[in-house]
């Protein structure tokens, strides 16, 4: 059996947002390898976030007539926030900052906050353009926030527990997500939807000059893409303890295996972004409420069963 997983002091939080901040960085790193690529560029993309952070660092903040500051800026900052606030409850190996019984609930409650973030980005610009690109991301969140979170089940159901160090611990032998592929993928899908990212980008679309950013300047405009770069770091090292066996694995320490599955889970969300279409809101909402949704139940429901042959 896994190791029981303990809570560390509260000054470990500076090394978990460290640690964040690395994984962030790596993202954006390899985005911009990926994008100078696309775009046969002569460079390597490697330096692209550093000129991009100084860049946006030198930019003036721009403001809109009668916008809401307060409002738009604490859904600006707001994805950065909420990403550290997931990371909180993820083991790392046997040693996590918070080990909530209800751990599998706080993620779903962060996931959440997503919605009032990205909207008060649009909301407080006071601009059409960036409310469209607010409504956009409503009408993605509900077709994906549902089986988002019973997706989320059928590993709790399996382990018969919501602490996350218990889901991950319950998979000695075999991993969740060899055994419930449907509910993996769909908290992929809503992983890398809260992120705003690659098919669920319509909200950031160029079509509408830009979208939710289309206002943002300078330091506003880096915590918004910062936070959806950590957001992707935050769900993939959240998938790790609840479909990938956690630190399970042979002779590195569980902590290194919780980061190297964290970091080929970001890589793949990074790389799929210029690998799948955009999808627009209104056909993901008949897909999420007609196929995957009920896809999604049918997996709880089989696990379920499994679960109470066992007991």
């Amino acid at each position: 059996m896994s190791d029981p997983v303990t809570t560390v002091p509260a000054g470990w939080a500076v090394a978990a947002a460290g640690l964040l901040g690395l994984l962030t960085t790596a993202a954006a790193v390899f985005d911009g390898v990926l994008t100078a690529r696309a775009a046969g560029a002569r460079s390597s993309g490697l330096g692209t976030p550093v000129w991009e952070v100084a860049r946006l660092l030198r930019q003036r903040r721009r403001s809109t007539v009668a916008a809401d500051h307060l409002l738009w800026r604490i859904g600006g900052a707001g994805l950065l926030v909420m990403s550290l606030m997931i990371v909180t409850v993820v083991p790392l190996g046997r040693w996590t900052l918070f080990d909530l019984d209800v751990g599998v609930v706080w993620f779903n409650a962060m996931d959440v906050l997503a919605w009032a973030f990205v909207w008060l980005t649009g909301w407080g610009a006071n601009s059409a353009h960036s409310l469209v690109g607010g409504y956009r991301f409503l009408a993605h969140g509900l077709a994906y926030e549902l089986p988002l979170m019973f997706a989320l089940v059928a590993p709790a159901v399996a382990a018969s527990s919501l602490n996350v160090g218990t889901v991950a611990a319950a998979q000695d032998g075999l991993w969740f997500v060899v055994w419930m592929p449907v509910a993996f993928l769909a908290y992929c899908l809503g992983a890398v939807a809260i992120a705003v990212w690659g098919p669920f980008s319509p909200a950031l679309g160029a079509d509408i000059a830009g979208g939710v950013t289309a206002e943002l300047s300078g330091v506003d405009r880096l915590l918004f893409t910062g936070g959806r770069y950590a957001l992707l770091a935050a769900g993939a090292a959240f998938a790790v303890p609840m479909f990938l066996g956690g630190g399970a694995g042979p002779l590195l320490p569980g902590w290194a295996w919780v980061l190297l599955k964290t970091v080929a889970v970001l890589a793949v969300f990074v790389w799929l972004r210029r690998r799948l279409s955009v999808l627009r809101p209104d056909l993901f909402m008949e897909f999420g409420w007609v196929v995957l949704l009920p896809a999604v139940l049918v997996q709880d429901l089989v696990v379920a069963a499994i679960a109470v042959g066992k007991g």
